[in-house]
């Protein structure tokens, strides 16, 4: 079996995975909760052969399937949690509702995308009896609970020769980039609760303790990296009565940087502002780490081979219909996301034709050409841990109309098109063919070994989540 013998046969089980996507996306679970998910995948990964371990980590919706013996070992990432707050209706091009749980990010063609790759590798393995492992990891909770770094603290990565993964998304591309690192983290300020009218006296308002930590953050913002970003919600306000001084309040942040000791320092500033607001107000301040998510480490090695394998695939030919649902998508844009049209003006002369190319179209049916960005984007990503235990690599690719945002409502009304179908197959070739190549040219996998020790410059992954800490839900984690 060659790689182009690979794609025919991922073309003819084609139907099953559109199916299994389209049943994850009927079902959209959030953050380790997402039981459905992950029964379905694990049942066709022990259809197709693999030996599937569940739960894994210590995360009931956290497995993998193995499938080979002997290096190299090629990890393949797959995701599947749902957003709250979309609009759950597929095809809609108006919002209907809201507050449901929701695909808004596509994470339903991730997963099942990702697992067709690795059905697809296994195929290869076993038709030309080659040494080789292929490991397909279902990680839960990325959004927002940090799953491949409680997997990562638990050495789930450290066989691995390399790991690849895709994202879901509105261009075809396979660019070296970087992402912010990330903590979030819990602050649980505890006063005393009295009559705010006949004995305010005796009260100590936990609400203002966490009010005025909001305010000395905003104070703090002026005096840090420009790269870094501090954002909050106060997820516990104390109660509903103003005529009592409130004795709980919680405040949750989220603290990035481009790298994880520029978070370190600044969790440390941002704890001391909790503190001096405790202090402040007479009351006492938990400070609790809920997760973490390392900046990605990019590999240009790795980065090529993908953008080589997004040239060889097929890339999807759509019909006049599917074109013109991506049209009307497109034209009922009011924000329409310009990630294509901000990077061509980044590079300047060197992108100038993407500008150009992407004018007008209603999807973005072409690879966009690997630029070496190795540039930082201003989100985060829990791929960022498995960058630093072995050379990682992450295409996008087109699964809706050209300009669709992320997280929003259209992204989740598109997730069970055809666009959608295409793009996640397209994807799956890409990954299949990359890991093909490396199973081919284990030189390749030493560069990239040799690229990431570069990279990390002496430093060696520490996990900052607590030994202690567990996987919070999202709708538990107040």
């Amino acid at each position: 079996m060659n790689k182009m013998q690979m794609f025919t046969m991922l073309d003819k089980m084609k139907e099953r995975f559109f199916k299994a996507s389209d049943a994850i996306w009927e079902h959209p679970e959030t953050s380790f909760e997402e039981r459905f998910a992950a029964g379905l995948l694990c049942g066709l990964l022990r259809e197709e052969g693999f030996d599937v371990t569940r739960p894994l980590a210590g995360m009931e919706t956290a497995f993998m399937g193995r499938f080979g013996s002997g290096h190299p070992i090629i990890g393949i990432l797959g995701e599947y949690d749902a957003l709250y707050g979309m609009s759950q209706e597929a095809d809609a091009l108006s919002p209907c509702g809201g507050g449901e749980k929701g695909h808004g990010c596509g994470h339903n063609l991730l997963g099942v995308g990702s697992l067709a790759a690795a059905v697809a590798v296994k195929e290869y393995l076993q038709e030309n009896g080659r040494e080789g492992t292929v490991i397909y990891f279902g990680c839960p909770g990325e959004e927002g609970g940090s799953g491949k770094a409680f997997m990562a603290r638990e050495g789930v990565f450290d066989e691995l020769d390399a790991a690849l993964t895709w994202h879901p998304g509105d261009i075809n591309a396979a660019n070296s980039v970087s992402t912010l690192a990330v903590f979030k983290v819990h602050y649980r300020f505890t006063g005393r609760a009295a009559h705010a009218a006949a004995c305010p006296q005796l009260g100590r308002s936990a609400l203002d303790a966490a009010e005025l930590m909001n305010v000395g953050t905003q104070f703090l913002r002026e005096h840090i990296i420009p790269e870094a970003r501090i954002h909050y919600a106060m997820v516990n306000t104390g109660g509903k009565s103003p005529n009592v001084v409130q004795p709980e309040a919680v405040n949750s942040y989220y603290i990035r940087a481009p790298k994880l000791s520029q978070v370190r320092e600044l969790k440390q500033r941002v704890d001391d502002v909790a503190k001096g607001a405790a202090l402040m107000t007479g009351t006492q301040v938990e400070i609790r780490m809920i997760n973490s998510t390392a900046n990605v480490i990019p590999n240009d090695v790795l980065s090529d081979v993908m953008a080589q394998n997004l040239e060889e695939a097929p890339l999807p030919v759509y019909t006049d219909e599917e074109r013109a649902y991506a049209r009307a998508f497109a034209d009922a844009l009011e924000a329409p996301s310009t990630l294509l049209t901000d990077l061509a003006a980044k590079l300047g002369e060197k992108a100038a034709g993407i500008a150009a190319l992407a004018a007008g179209r209603e999807i973005y049916d072409f690879a966009v050409p690997n630029f070496r960005l190795n540039m930082c984007l201003s989100s985060s990503s829990d791929v960022g841990d498995v960058s630093w235990n072995c050379p990682t690599s992450q295409i996008m690719a087109a699964t809706m109309a050209a300009g669709t945002p992320s997280h929003s409502w259209q992204r989740t009304a598109q997730g069970k098109s055809a666009v959608a179908h295409k793009g996640m197959l397209y994807a799956a070739k890409v990954i299949a063919g990359s890991a093909v190549d490396l199973l081919e040219n284990p030189e390749l996998l030493h560069q990239a070994a040799l690229e990431l020790e570069k990279r990390l410059g002496g430093e060696s992954y520490v996990c900052d989540i607590p030994a202690d800490a567990k996987p919070v839900a999202t709708e538990s984690d107040e």
